[in-house]
């Protein structure tokens, strides 16, 4: 893969996803984190779109054939509509599974309820219609636009350069995201790390459910026993929506305080705190030095104390 290019990494989490994908002016769609590997809960939330898959990066074993992936077959003719794109750069493996099943997702004849992708997003489609997946990847890692919205979620740190490798991040474990969709009656694995989209068969939106579980569980089967270092974030259509089609109260009201968490909780991810801890320990001894000499050592030895009393009642 190419260098970062100005790509910063973000966090996985729903309300990150969410805020991301509307600063892009996608509509009526948010994510919803899946905490366990079961049908029903993905059919609780329909309609869904897809799921991101998030996974620790192994290298997986030689395969005796080459030419198709551990599961599944690999399309080397792409259908015209099916938006695929290769990961030309790190840090954007999450924006890049989240447009594939966005963009996948905004004709009927993938759903019932067709995504509002937003004109950006909708120029951005047309404009690469035709590409072959290199191109657009590399469009992708062009694109101003989405690149903005997606390190408006980066981690706040006046000294961290996240677009920039350093040899304990090559050290650090690696994690992966990639997305499953069903588009044109098929359930599709869109990797941007892999040469071509994968196939695992027959699907539409009734029976994607069971069928994408069946392929995660095989997915994670293939992990040392105890690996749970995984993640599933499901793509569905804004639970506000229904909750008004349907004149449940008590959900919207749930998603309204859903959502009034996220916008506090991305706040704080944007916030640099250094420079307000930096004046509050000003403040504080300021405060000290002015109730007379000796008030500020005072202080300071008996904070050593207590921290000492605390890390022997530990040890105790």
């Amino acid at each position: 893969m190419a260098d970062g290019g100005g790509w910063s990494t973000i966090e996985s989490d729903e309300g990150v996803f969410t805020s991301l994908i509307e600063n892009l002016g996608v509509k009526d769609v948010q994510f919803e984190e899946l905490i366990s590997l079961d049908a029903d809960t993905i059919r609780s939330l329909s309609p869904v779109y897809g799921v991101i898959f998030l996974f620790k990066w192994i290298r997986e074993p030689p395969s005796t054939n080459t030419t198709q992936p551990l599961d599944g077959t690999y399309i080397t003719s792409l259908p015209e509509n099916l938006f695929f794109a290769a990961q030309t750069i790190q840090n954007a493996c999450g924006t890049q599974a989240i447009l594939s099943v966005i963009l996948n997702q905004d004709s009927p004849a993938s759903t019932p309820y067709p995504i509002n992708i937003g004109p950006e997003l909708r120029s951005f489609k047309d404009f690469t219609t035709g590409f072959p997946p290199d191109l657009r990847g590399e469009a992708l890692s062009n694109s101003e636009t989405i690149r903005t919205a997606h390190n408006a979620f980066a981690r706040a740190s006046p000294f961290v350069d996240e677009t920039v490798r350093t040899a304990q991040d090559e050290e650090a474990d690696v994690y992966h995201f990639i997305a499953y969709t069903p588009v044109n009656g098929v359930l599709y694995e869109l990797d941007g790390l892999q040469p071509y989209p994968i196939s695992h068969g027959e699907c539409d939106a009734e029976t994607f459910p069971e069928k994408v579980i069946e392929v995660l569980q095989r997915r994670i089967a293939r992990y040392p026993e105890g690996e749970t270092r995984f993640n599933l974030m499901a793509v569905v259509r804004d639970l506000r929506v229904r909750a008004r089609e349907t004149g449940d109260v008590e959900l919207l009201e749930r998603e309204g305080r859903k959502r009034r968490a996220w916008a506090w909780e991305n706040t704080l991810r944007r916030w640099n705190f250094v420079g307000f801890i930096g004046e509050m320990i000003k403040g504080v001894v300021g405060m000290k030095e002015k109730e007379g000499p000796g008030a500020y050592e005072a202080w300071v030895d008996k904070a050593k104390q207590e921290t000492q009393k605390r890390l022997l009642s530990r040890r105790g």
